[in-house]
């Protein structure tokens, strides 16, 4: 969806208009997950997060001032109810490895476990950027809304990142 899109939906949501909100939820709903999910490690408990914040932000969404600024806003709901979740039910949730079935992977799929296992195994600030950046998406501005750090932060986090999973790969 490209910004003007979004903004306008935003701004139809805002004004009430359900189906506006609705094209919204689709939009996002599942890279919201995959985000949740990514800072979680559980389907589970990323589901429930989603959930709470689409109920959140359909009842906060008048008070958003710049429609430009919904996908950093979202973002940010979503990590803070990730990370509220994880402190109040951490033993609640089973995770996903705990019930993965083994499934028979082509070789690009191979490739791209290989590198979330990579990614996977990054610190956690230097993990989020990235799968933030580009699995999410996110220009470095909105990540630095999202995490509420400085650009030149989320720069630096991307670059040691990068060079990490770079020699991982070097191996």
């Amino acid at each position: 969806m490209i910004q003007v899109q979004q903004d306008l939906l935003v701004l139809e949501a805002q004004s009430g208009n359900n189906e506006a909100f609705e094209c919204l939820v689709i939009s996002f709903h599942a890279p919201l997950v995959k985000f949740s999910y990514n800072l979680s490690g559980n389907e589970a408990l990323a589901k429930d997060a989603i959930q709470d914040v689409w109920i959140s932000i359909s009842k906060k969404l008048h008070q958003l001032k710049d429609p430009r600024a919904f996908k950093s806003w979202i973002y940010r709901a979503v990590r803070w109810r990730t990370l509220d979740l994880l402190k109040a039910k951490s033993n609640q949730y089973q995770t996903l490895q705990d019930v993965a079935l083994t499934v028979e992977l082509d070789e690009s799929a191979i490739e791209r476990q290989q590198l979330l296992n990579a990614i996977a195994q990054l610190p956690k600030r230097e993990r989020t950027v990235i799968y933030l950046h580009y699995l999410s998406e996110l220009s470095l501005v909105e990540i630095a809304m999202v995490l509420e750090i400085p650009v030149g932060t989320v720069k630096s986090r991307l670059h040691r990142a990068r060079n990490k999973l770079q020699l991982h790969f070097e191996k």
